[in-house]
């Protein structure tokens, strides 16, 4: 299991011009080979009328599933560079669709890999990215009259919160690094005096600090 892998903060969308030629890149996040298929389709729905909806997407941490497609443009010049800038920045379960409205000026291949790959570079700069970390799951179980502290200070400290769950005692889902879990135990001790239980789980990636 990778300790930590690059992926597009959020849906959105950036646009370039290249030689009066528009390029209009939509990243999102997908999970799954299924999820970024289907972002592709809704992106060529909404752009039916464009020239190229060209694609690619990287799922999984280790890049298992790596597809893309030129969607006409000549071979190798759009899908494979828009490939290699993901790759490049070790960007994992992503999709990117690059639409082009021809704007009358031939590119030649050198110039379409250039704009291709330079249309997802540019909108991974300006989306942004973030860093999913291995973690180990836990859990914490509290008290309710010492829950919400516990959760606020968890959420404070840029710990990966990932579920609160009420019952006779509350349980606080938190994705730990490996190499804090001794600390998180002393520091768990000592804000709830002893009357906290931390259980360990499995593995999992998550963006709490490093």
């Amino acid at each position: 299991m990778r300790e930590q892998y690059v992926t597009v903060a959020g849906e959105g969308v950036h646009e370039t011009e290249v030689n009066r030629s528009r390029f209009v890149c939509a990243l999102a996040p997908a999970a799954t080979e299924e999820e970024a298929r289907a972002f592709v389709a809704r992106v060529r729905e909404r752009h039916a009328d464009a020239t190229h909806n060209c694609w690619a997407y990287v799922i999984g941490a280790d890049a298992g599933v790596q597809k893309a497609s030129d969607d006409g443009e000549p071979g190798g010049t759009a899908g494979v560079p828009m490939l290699q800038m993901l790759l490049r920045r070790e960007v994992r379960y992503a999709v990117a669709v690059v639409t082009r409205y021809f704007g009358g000026v031939k590119l030649g291949a050198g110039g379409l890999i250039r704009a291709y790959g330079g249309a997802v570079g540019e909108a991974l700069d300006a989306l942004g990215t973030v860093t999913r970390r291995r973690m180990r799951l836990a859990t914490v179980t509290v008290d309710h009259q010492r829950a919400g502290r516990v959760e606020n200070e968890l959420r404070t400290g840029g710990r990966d919160v990932r579920g609160v769950h009420y019952g006779a005692e509350v349980a606080i889902e938190v994705g730990l690094p490996e190499t804090e879990v001794d600390a998180f135990r002393s520091w768990l001790a000592d804000a709830t005096a002893g009357t906290a239980r931390l259980e360990l789980g499995g593995e999992a990636y998550g963006t709490g600090r490093a």
